[in-house]
């Protein structure tokens, strides 16, 4: 029988592994699935590895690894992906807001034939209006500038081995995990599933929250971060820029020319500043989208690896 892992990106998640494991496995034992659940540490100050470490000892099944810091989600991840065994490999959330019930259903799709099963949220739980069109118009922003529908992708999806093969086979450090499964281009089935409450904790992944009054820098760093590492359009944006620039400057001495050669000359002073400030404008936010795609090529040059596994579990 085919051998399905499922890996749980953690940070500080003491209070939720145990019961993860208990929960996700019951569910796909019921379902008579062959499982292994993958939880990656990443770098948590709590006892979630320790916890991690005497289920494996209970229960082989139970596998883990634990960074020698936090290296963020994207490398817990890739981490995970890496030292999983399975013929499917699912990725879910370790604070169960990702139904595991949804797993099985992802498990037949993809007995069925399919690459990819994206879990799509059919409802985003008790969230506030105002957070709901926040959130929506984020999506529709980042799908414009992605050339893909966010809202038809998510971190929770179950792959294929051919499909996690094809995703460790990329040199990138700076990756975007929810968007390659979309470019890798396997045949994609979607599943919708709604987002349950976390029973314990606070949620340590999501940006997007408007109880933070950081939540919209969250916003914009994760747009930045996730749009320049997988896409060039932003490039193409000063390019635009520049031309309706340019295009604006010839609209302006145009002017300046008629209204001169009328005997009805432009103010200098007011027309040289507005143009000044439009210029230096381009400029500065052009030199910006240049100076994030250095930075990214730098990441990348320096070919540092995408995480440090300080400890694992005897399994893996």
């Amino acid at each position: 029988m085919a051998l399905m892992s499922v890996v749980l990106p953690s940070y500080n998640e003491e209070a939720n592994v145990e019961r993860a494991a208990e929960v996700i496995g019951g569910i796909l034992q019921e379902a008579g699935i062959e499982y292994e659940l993958v939880f990656v540490s990443d770098g948590s100050k709590d006892k979630t590895f320790a916890i991690v470490r005497e289920l494996s000892a209970k229960d082989a099944r139970v596998q883990g690894i634990q960074f020698s810091r936090n290296f963020g989600k994207e490398s817990a991840v890739f981490a995970g992906l890496e030292v999983s065994k399975g013929d499917c490999v699912a990725v879910m959330d370790c604070d169960l807001q990702h139904p595991p019930e949804t797993l099985v259903e992802m498990y037949r799709c993809w007995e069925e034939g399919s690459g990819v099963v994206e879990g799509v949220k059919s409802s985003r739980g008790k969230e506030s209006i105002i957070h709901k069109m926040f959130v929506g118009i984020f999506y529709g922003i980042m799908s414009k500038l992605m050339k893909m529908d966010m809202n038809s992708t998510s971190d929770f999806k179950l792959m294929d081995r051919k499909v996690v093969e094809a995703l460790l086979g990329l040199t990138e450090r700076n990756t975007f995990f929810r968007a390659l499964t979309f470019w890798a281009g396997f045949h994609t089935t979607t599943v919708e599933y709604e987002v349950q409450e976390r029973v314990y904790g606070t949620s340590k992944w999501s940006v997007i929250s408007l109880k933070s009054k950081w939540s919209f820098m969250g916003l914009v760093r994760y747009a930045i971060s996730n749009t320049t590492s997988f896409t060039t359009v932003p490039l193409q944006f000063i390019t635009l820029l520049g031309v309706l620039s340019i295009l604006f400057s010839i609209i302006m001495i145009v002017q300046t020319l008629i209204k001169y050669f009328m005997g009805n000359a432009v103010e200098g002073f007011t027309t040289v500043i507005i143009l000044l400030l439009i210029i230096g404008g381009c400029i500065m936010v052009s030199l910006g989208i240049i100076g994030h795609y250095l930075a990214r090529i730098y990441e990348e040059v320096k070919g540092r690896p995408r995480y440090i596994i300080h400890e694992r579990t005897d399994g893996i």
